[in-house]
C-alpha cells in the first residue's frame, strides 16, 4: 500500500507566526571581569538614570511605553512591577522612587521574544480531559508543539481542537496573546529541585508558552512527548522533554492534572541522560515503563519503581531495515491497542533522511517485538523535503481516536501538519 493511499492527509498545517511574543526579562550583557563588589554594575547605571528623570518625563516614557506596547501583553504593568520587585539590590542605594519610576525600571529590564519566529514542530497530542459538547463521536484534544526563536531556543507551546467521527482534525483558534507563567519557586536552591508554574484560567490555552527557565533548560525545552497517564483511577498528563544547556542534554518531566498547574522534574539515572525517552500510558506488573535510546541507535525498554529514577534498560529494536540504518528513535509514547502496544518509531536512513514506522509490542510483556515496519508509514514527499532541515518528518507523539491513529507530525523541522491511518490498515503493514 503506497503512503498515498495509506495516509488520509488534512489541509491543515500549523506554521511558525512570528508576531506572537511573549515578554521576558532583559539582563544586559556581561560585567567586566574585573569588576569590584563595591562598583556600580550596568544595571545599577540604568536605574539610576531612569531614577533620575523629571517626574513629568518618566511619566510621559512610561504612557509611551504602553501605548506601543500594551495591547501585545496581557497585565504588562503588573509585568514591570513584578520586573523591578527582582531588581531590589539596585533600588537600594535611592532613598526616594515613585511607583511610576519603579514600572519604569521593570520596563527598561524586559524584552519583547518572538517565540516561534522560526518553527513550529514535532507535535504531540493527548485527549482533553474536558469532553463536554464535543458531539458523538467526536473528541476534543490537546496538542504540544515545540516553538523555536531567535537564537534557536526551544520553547513549549499548546493548541487544542477536535477530530471529527470521520478522522477530520480541526484546529481552535490561536490566541492573539502570548504568556509565560508565574513561578512559585523561581529560583530553586538545586538544579535537581522541582520547578512549580502556573498559568491563570483567564488564558487560553494557545496563550500558554512554557519558556526555558532554569540553567539546564536555558537553550531549549526540546521535544515534548506527552501521555495521559491513568493510575488508581485518577488521569495526569506527564511529558518527557530534553532539557539543553547549549552544550549538555538531560531528560526531564513535565506533570499536569490541568494544563494550569504544571511541575517540571529532572530526572534522574543512568536512563535519563540520553534523549527520546517516552512514558507508557499505565503500569505495568506494577511498574512504571518507558520507552528510550541510549546509544543514538537501539530502542530500549526501561522499567522503573520510581517515577523520576531510571537506569539500565534493555534493547527491544534497532536498525534492521535501510531506511532505518544510521539509528532508530521512538516518536511519542506506545498507544495500547487490543492486538498490544503500537509504538511508532522513526528511523534515519541515506543522506539524513528521516522517516516514521512503527512496531507492535506485546502487551504483557513490551520487550517482545511481534511485528514491525519493513517500509516507512510516513516519508518526505517531494513536495514537502525543503525547509529547516531537509528530509524530515518526525513527531513526539499520536492519538487513537475510534479506529483510527490522529498522528501530526513536523515536515523539515519547519512547521507540523495532520494526518489519520486506519489502525487495521496499519498492523496489515507490519511484519513478524
Amino acid at each position: 500500500m503506497s503512503q498515498t493511499t495509506f495516509l488520509n492527509r488534512q489541509a491543515l498545517f500549523l506554521r511558525p507566526d512570528p508576531t506572537r511574543v511573549v515578554v521576558r526579562p532583559f539582563k544586559p550583557a556581561t560585567e567586566p571581569r574585573d569588576l569590584k563588589p563595591t562598583d556600580k554594575t550596568r544595571a545599577n547605571h540604568i536605574v539610576d538614570r531612569v531614577l533620575g528623570l523629571d517626574s513629568e518625563v518618566a511619566e510621559l516614557q512610561l504612557a509611551e511605553i504602553l501605548e506601543n506596547f500594551e495591547g501585545r501583553h496581557r497585565n504588562l504593568l503588573a509585568t514591570f512591577e513584578k520586573r523591578a520587585n527582582e531588581m531590589e539590590e539596585a533600588f537600594a542605594p535611592h532613598i526616594a522612587f515613585t511607583k511610576v519610576q519603579r514600572q519604569l525600571v521593570g520596563a527598561y529590564f524586559m524584552h519583547e521574544y518572538s517565540f516561534e519566529a522560526s518553527a513550529l514542530f514535532n507535535p504531540s497530542i493527548v485527549a482533553h480531559a474536558d469532553q463536554s459538547g464535543v458531539p458523538r463521536g467526536s473528541k476534543r484534544f490537546i496538542l504540544s508543539l515545540r516553538a523555536v526563536g531567535e537564537g534557536h531556543v526551544s520553547s513549549l507551546t499548546f493548541r487544542s481542537g477536535i477530530v471529527d467521527q470521520n478522522g477530520t482534525v480541526d484546529i481552535e483558534p490561536t490566541a492573539r496573546l502570548a504568556s509565560i507563567p508565574s513561578f512559585d519557586n523561581p529560583s530553586p536552591s538545586s538544579p535537581d529541585e522541582p520547578l512549580e508554574l502556573k498559568f491563570s484560567s483567564e488564558q487560553p490555552i494557545s496563550e500558554r508558552v512554557i519558556f526555558p527557565m532554569t540553567a539546564a533548560q536555558s537553550n531549549g525545552i526540546e521535544d515534548a512527548r506527552l501521555v495521559e497517564f491513568e493510575e488508581a483511577g485518577q488521569r495526569t498528563y506527564y511529558a518527557t522533554y530534553t532539557a539543553y544547556d547549549g552544550r549538555d542534554i538531560r531528560s526531564e518531566l513535565l506533570e499536569t492534572k490541568d494544563f494550569l498547574s504544571f511541575r517540571m522534574t529532572p530526572l534522574a539515572g543512568t536512563a535519563a541522560k540520553s534523549k527520546g525517552m517516552a512514558l507508557f500510558p499505565r503500569k505495568i506488573d506494577d511498574q512504571y515503563a518507558m520507552i528510550g535510546r541510549q546509544d543514538n541507535e537501539n530502542l530500549y525498554l526501561i522499567r522503573s519503581n520510581d517515577l523520576h529514577v531510571w537506569n539500565g534498560g534493555e534493547i527491544i529494536l534497532g536498525p534492521k531495515f535501510p531506511w532505518e540504518f544510521v539509528q532508530m528513535g521512538n516518536c511519542g509514547s506506545p498507544i495500547e491497542l487490543d492486538e498490544g502496544w503500537l509504538l511508532l518509531t522513526h528511523g534515519v536512513g541515506p543522506v539524513r533522511r528521516y522517516a516514521i514506522g512503527a512496531a507492535l509490542l506485546d502487551k504483557r510483556d513490551p520487550s517482545k517485538v511481534l511485528a514491525r515496519s519493513k517500509e516507512p508509514l510516513v516519508h518526505p514527499e517531494p513536495s514537502e523535503r525543503e525547509g529547516y532541515v531537509p528530509n524530515v518528518v518526525y513527531t513526539c507523539g499520536a492519538m487513537r481516536h475510534n479506529d483510527q491513529i490522529v498522528l501530526p507530525y513536523a515536515i523539515c523541522d519547519t512547521f507540523s501538519n495532520f494526518s489519520t491511518i486506519k489502525i487495521a490498515d496499519l498492523l496489515d503493514t507490519l511484519t513478524g
